[in-house]
């Protein structure tokens, strides 16, 4: 762990990121960075974060946390007290020792609920139609209540058990409670020089059955559908960083990629820097938010989600991670997630739609991704409550 310097806030807490790249463990908030990533300010701001945190002797600072999909809120991210990098296969193993998450809920509603989630598939195939979005990306919240108050660290055991892979995070939010995740999908790492992302976009429930599920990605795979889907992806994120690189390298087709839940069609897309200062935090804010996530053409797809969704996403649908001074970290796209607080934990799911879209097959899609966290809770099959 780094050198701990006096806190200025206390806590017990200890908070996680974890990658196969470089996993990041840390305790206690010496300070919390509110900044919209928008303001003009926020760089600055990032760099007075840093120079304070060195100040009060902590060795090598890290910037941790989450920035919402909307970068005009306030960001969500904290330097700690103390942090170390460490293999992400102990956190692993101490998490299949420890016991089963078990809540009893005791409610549970989506919003909106499903015609209202049908019907928001139907505005958006329509304005598809008269208009020039060619894909936006529609959620819903699930929310529960349990008999009892969450513990944010068994959740993340639970997470960390049932989907060992990709990015697993737990980190405290300035309103209370915790945000918990596995996302599958990495916005940025950069590491020197050297910037990798890997967007996924189209998806397709994994099935029990080995000949179902295998026909089951095969079928996403030669989709006209979401291959089309995913092409406006990768065509945003080319032009965002092909001004900043010297290399790119974009397979020409995406590939396979399986979750314990789903099926996703993901590009690993690589590069090198022509100014190798530029940092993964500015570099991310500048890819994000990318139309896996929210749309195409990006800022008329956010004005449609806007009009749309009946509730502000926060940090659900951003990007969480970490960087460090000298410009390196790694960032993901907060989905498979959760916030918990007390006895209530709120669940998001999204899905992408095109005018080739249908409201039946999106609605079943947020069920399927849903299942990741639902599952974190001991609450399989509680999905059909909403």
């Amino acid at each position: 762990m780094s050198k701990p310097s006096v806190m200025t806030s206390q806590t017990d807490d200890v908070f996680y990121f974890l990658s196969a790249h470089r996993s990041l463990k840390a305790a206690g908030i010496h300070s919390r960075l509110s900044v919209p990533a928008k303001d003009r300010h926020f760089q600055t701001a990032v760099t007075q974060a840093f120079a304070r945190a060195r100040a009060a002797g902590i060795d090598k600072p890290v910037l941790m946390g989450a920035i919402p999909f909307d970068m005009d809120q306030p960001s969500e991210l904290f330097i700690p007290s103390c942090h170390g990098f460490f293999d992400r296969a102990e956190r692993l193993e101490a998490a299949s020792r420890r016991a089963a998450a078990a809540g009893q809920a005791v409610s549970a509603r989506s919003m909106p609920d499903e015609p209202g989630f049908k019907s928001a598939v139907c505005q958006a195939i329509a304005r598809f139609r008269h208009g020039d979005i060619r894909k936006a990306v529609l959620s819903r919240v699930y929310e529960v209540e349990f008999a009892e108050p969450l513990a944010a660290d068994k959740i993340f055991d639970a997470l960390c058990r049932q989907n060992p892979h990709g990015y697993q995070f737990q980190l405290p939010l300035s309103v209370g409670g915790h945000l918990v995740g596995v996302s599958p999908e990495l916005l940025l790492r950069k590491h020197g020089a050297s910037v990798h992302t890997f967007p996924l976009a189209g998806s397709a429930k994994r099935q029990a059955d080995a000949h179902a599920d295998q026909a089951a990605g095969d079928a996403l795979l030669q989709s006209a559908k979401d291959h089309y889907e995913h092409s406006l992806v990768i065509e945003d994120i080319r032009g965002v960083l092909a001004p900043h690189c010297v290399e790119l390298s974009i397979p020409d087709a995406p590939s396979l990629l399986s979750t314990r839940a789903m099926w996703h069609l993901g590009t690993p897309i690589e590069g090198r820097l022509a100014d190798p200062s530029m940092t993964a935090l500015k570099l991310a804010c500048l890819l994000h938010p990318t139309p896996a996530i929210c749309g195409f053409p990006t800022a008329a797809a956010r004005e449609l989600i806007g009009q749309i969704e009946p509730f502000q996403r926060g940090v659900f649908s951003g990007m969480v991670g970490w960087c460090d001074e000298e410009g390196n970290g790694e960032w993901a796209v907060t989905i498979r997630c959760a916030t918990v607080a007390k006895n209530r934990a709120r669940l998001f799911a999204g899905a992408g739609i095109v005018e080739a879209s249908t409201p039946e097959a999106e609605w079943a899609e947020t069920q399927a991704k849903l299942g990741t966290m639902l599952a974190a809770f001991g609450l399989t099959g509680m999905e059909a409550l909403a």
